[in-house]
């Protein structure tokens, strides 16, 4: 995980091909010339604050010059005092040279070699990458995704016919475009990169949008582009008890990018710096199809749906005793035993979990003064629910068994709340599945009433989202994110019985989260709605839906969060092999909404627990993190008095601010 960011001034930025495709979700840039915009100011070392959190082994600055003849000198940026405020940069700004301001904090987990960003080559291109390759593009065990990625993008052609809205004709001549390249990645990314030679910045965020890029696009007010990976504190909306209560006029200085591939070519117009920022297609048919998140199949024949229900493992009565069946013949007959779909998606979450949590020379590195053997380099976001347990039990299965596994699990009700019951009912499972395995259950418990400064820190780190839903599960992720907790099981009682706690803060710097299970198996109750008063269509529109706004809704977000602690989120569920899996399994076997809670939801994901030896996790029902913690009461109860009262005030749409939380 890293930070990035980009401050571009200097130049003049046509947006009007940008906002005609984004029309249909960038209602306010439409409205914003008789809106008020934020006056905001923040410095250089509040942005760099800010991305060290993210990426604590090192940081970097680069500042780029750009002379109206095209002569463009690359220096290190200094400490200059250089203030990030719209005040100080209207649309009378000299256009006559433009300055390009990267900055790069990294959390360093590939590569034997210690890299400091912005990483700049031979030709003077600069990449800012903040993302893991896991396919598209070899990188080596003992290699750094960032260095290999330069290199390859160094190999590409600077025609420009991309963004000229032209076919390259290069490849004839073994030449990529950047397009191209980028397109090929698999797995997480954002990125920033000058390409010398054409003189075009290039920025984007990975299809799915795992990695979080903000941006703020040139105003009339604020003619600079930006580009963070998080808001600065300093940089949050400042807005009246009132305003909070109807929703404040003002535009939003930051926003989600939009998941594509963006460029700046430059040009000199009359003496002045001009571009205009394109967006690009992806160039892979993969993608394309990932994007559209189409299924063939949707609607069952009564007979399919018949025989569905008639599988092995379609009912869960009988789910014990056919796993046991299964266990007692050879390996043959279990792969005949289970659904092939089944077999499918267990097979690719395996994948996507080992792809997650492969270990890197870099960690012997930096861990060469603790015994292996206490080593817990791998965490799991751990509520105990079916997707926490599926991760656990199949991250069991990729690490080595010399490491430890911590489970990070948050209450906001100490022994009391649904997550932690839950959560120690898992660890007693997974025990049972896997008993020379050290699991470490890291009880984190919090109190909102003593998180005032932490809440309103979180605050900017899920900026621009800001309803109490997203600060509640915001707090929630970044305190579970953090590992601060205790340790019970192991430890002797007392002279009295008690079991006294052990300090414990989880060093791990992978944490595996289970995003993008609900959205892709009808977890939601709203899935449920849709397919009862509706349709089978109804239900796969709905689906649909989550997926293709799951970028803007909670992966930005959830990403800020958890990597404010120095650490990096993966997610196994939504690696592009276990997305086109799941597009491939006829819709009826995936979800079956006519049984139950707990049973008919995720289906399939319920049916993969029962394989791997999870029977009491492969009934859970659906169960959220704010709820689950317990913090959604809380906070109710702080902000609005009681839960009956915050759900008449519809508390999961009210815009909060920081006088709020006062």
């Amino acid at each position: 995980m890293c930070g990035i960011a980009l401050v571009v001034s200097g130049v003049g930025i046509d947006l009007s091909s940008i906002f005609v495709d984004f029309s249909t979700f960038h209602p306010q840039q439409q409205q914003q010339q008789q809106q008020q915009q934020q006056q905001l100011v923040f410095s250089l070392d509040d942005l760099k604050a800010a991305l060290s959190r993210r990426g604590p082994d090192s940081l970097g600055c680069k500042k780029l010059l750009l002379q109206s003849n095209h002569q463009e000198i690359l220096l290190s940026l200094t400490e200059e005092d250089y203030c990030v405020s719209s005040s100080s940069s209207s649309s009378s700004v000299d256009h006559e040279e433009a300055q390009l301001f990267f900055i790069g904090a990294t959390l360093q987990l590939r590569g034997l070699i210690p890299i400091i960003q912005p990483l700049v080559d031979a030709y003077r291109n600069i990449l800012l990458y903040n993302g893991e390759i896991f396919g598209g593009i070899h990188v080596g065990s003992d290699d750094n995704d960032a260095r290999i990625l330069i290199h390859a993008l160094a190999q590409c052609c600077s025609c420009n016919s991309y963004c000229n809205g032209i076919a390259c004709h290069c490849k004839g001549n073994g030449q990529s475009s950047i397009v191209d390249v980028l397109s090929t990645i698999k797995g997480p990314w954002a990125l920033i990169y000058w390409q010398n030679s054409s003189r075009t910045l290039w920025f984007g965020r990975d299809a799915i949008g795992r990695r979080s890029l903000l941006v703020h696009w040139p105003t009339k007010e604020d003619s600079r582009l930006l580009l963070s990976s998080v808001s600065p504190p300093s940089s949050l909306v400042q807005i009246s008890d009132f305003e909070a209560e109807i929703g404040s006029s003002k535009v939003n200085f930051w926003e989600e990018l939009p998941c594509g591939i963006y460029s700046l070519s430059m040009d000199v117009l009359n003496g002045c710096f001009v571009g205009e920022i394109k967006k690009h297609e992806w160039s892979n048919a993969m993608l394309k199809e990932l994007i559209n998140w189409e299924r063939i199949l949707i609607e069952p024949k009564s007979e399919e749906l018949h025989l569905s229900h008639c599988q092995p493992n379609g009912g869960q009565n009988n789910m014990h005793s056919t796993y046991s069946n299964i266990m007692a013949t050879d390996s043959g007959n279990i792969q005949a035993s289970v659904s092939v779909s089944v077999q499918n998606v267990l097979t690719a979450l395996r994948k996507s979990v080992m792809r997650r949590t492969s270990l890197n020379t870099i960690f012997q590195a930096v861990t060469c003064d603790r015994r292996q053997e206490e080593l817990a380099p791998v965490a799991v976001l751990f509520s105990g629910g079916l997707d926490s347990m599926i991760l656990a039990a199949l991250l069991n299965e990729c690490l080595d068994p010399s490491y430890e596994i911590d489970l990070l699990n948050v209450s906001f009700d100490g022994q009391f709340a649904p997550d932690r019951i839950s959560a120690e009912a898992g660890i007693r499972e997974l025990r049972r599945i896997a008993p020379l395995r050290r699991w470490k259950l890291v009880e984190i418990d919090a109190e909102l009433s003593n998180l005032t400064s932490e809440t309103k820190h979180v605050m900017s780190l899920i900026n621009p989202a800001n309803t109490y839903m997203d600060l509640n599960i915001g707090i929630a992720l970044w305190l579970a994110a953090g590992g601060d907790g205790w340790l019970y099981e192991g430890v002797t009682c007392d002279d009295d019985g008690n079991q006294p706690g052990v300090k414990y803060v989880s060093k791990s710097r992978i944490i595996l989260v289970g995003s993008g299970a609900d959205e892709q198996c009808a977890g939601y109750g709203r899935h449920r709605t849709k397919y009862r008063h509706g349709s089978w269509l109804e239900l796969h529109e709905e689906m649909k839906l989550d997926m293709q706004r799951i970028w803007k809704r909670n992966l930005g977000r959830d990403d800020r969060c958890c990597a404010d602690n120095g650490k990096e989120a993966r997610f196994p569920f939504l690696d592009e092999d276990v997305i086109r899996t799941l597009l491939d399994i006829p819709l009826w076997e995936v979800a079956n909404l006519d049984q139950p809670s707990g049973t008919g939801d995720k289906k399939i994901l319920r049916e993969v627990a029962n394989v791997l030896g999870l029977y009491e996790a492969a009934v859970l029902p659906k169960r959220a993190i704010q709820f689950g913690s317990r913090i959604a009461r809380e906070s109710n109860r702080k902000n609005f008095g009681s839960n009956r009262a915050a759900n008449q005030a519809s508390a999961g749409s009210v815009v909060i601010s920081k006088q709020n939380l006062v």
